[in-house]
């Protein structure tokens, strides 16, 4: 599943330098993560690295993006242009 950055989110920007894939950028009002591009740092790191620096823990899966982990290291695979 991709992640999903919730309204308890206080814009304190310690989440998008943490993520590989650069898939978190500054929304209208809080963080947003672009589903196309989160592999739960599948591929990067055991633990996807947004939530580990998170201080408000705004960062949950995003249910309306169910992905398993074959597709996260698939998605990762093409992301780095490793796909064959």
């Amino acid at each position: 599943m991709a992640l999903l950055i919730n309204d308890l989110c206080v814009n304190c920007d310690v989440c998008a330098p943490a993520c590989p894939n650069n898939a978190i950028s500054q929304g209208e009002t809080i963080y947003e993560i672009a589903p196309s591009h989160c592999t739960e740092c599948v591929g990067h790191f055991d633990t996807p690295q947004c939530i580990e620096v998170c201080p408000v823990e705004c960062i949950l899966l995003d249910p309306a993006h169910p992905e398993s982990r074959e597709e996260l290291m698939e998605k990762y695979l093409h992301l780095t242009g490793a796909a064959a």
